[in-house]
């Protein structure tokens, strides 16, 4: 029984050692980008996102609906605004934690028209459903592959339980958080 304890938690340990953080810089440049606009991560991996300048969110939707907030099966989870002041020292960091990477996940920015300019994020995103077909969604043109109909993932809010069962699910610090989150803080609140 105690040989079980030891290896679990050391399981537990080595996953996270093994997970990524992957940084996306939002508004980099002063543009309304996500860079890189999509990501492939694993299970456990970290996204953490760098706002650069002006005032963007990181919030999430769906494959249908490229610039409204997921709201079914439950809430989305949403950065908030985070709010850049000109010639910043210190920039605001948000991050969430990929809890099953078995379906895509959807994002854009809230601000605005910002969505509709095409500030939009994908994570895993397939053949089925590209980035490229999620774009052409949120600025309304017409995409030129099969862009499927339903929104993909169950995402829990930040205060909800993760049910492994619902699909694509993740973790994430609490919403409007504006503060500099540090790698180690990931890493210890991952080893907790």
């Amino acid at each position: 029984m105690r040989f079980a304890a030891i290896v679990s938690a050391f399981l537990g340990l080595a996953a996270c050692v093994w997970a990524e953080t992957i940084l996306v810089k939002v508004g980099e440049g002063g543009g309304l980008t996500f860079s890189p606009e999509s990501v492939t991560v694993k299970q456990d991996d970290v996204i953490a996102f760098q706002f650069l300048s002006k005032n963007h969110s990181v919030t999430q939707s769906s494959f249908a609906d490229p610039c409204t907030r997921l709201t079914t099966p439950t809430l989305g989870i949403d950065s908030d605004y985070q709010p850049v002041p000109a010639n910043a020292t210190m920039v605001p960091q948000w991050s969430f934690t990929v809890v099953n990477a078995t379906a895509p996940l959807w994002f854009y920015c809230k601000q605005g028209a910002h969505c509709k300019a095409g500030m939009v994020f994908a994570v895993n995103p397939n053949a089925e459903r590209t980035f490229e077909a999620f774009k052409s969604k949120a600025t309304g043109a017409t995409p030129s592959s099969s862009t499927g109909s339903s929104s993909t993932g169950s995402v829990p809010s930040p205060s909800a339980s993760t049910n492994p069962s619902d699909g694509a699910t993740l973790g994430s610090n609490p919403s409007g958080f504006a503060g500099i989150i540090t790698l180690a803080a990931i890493f210890a609140v991952s080893v907790l």
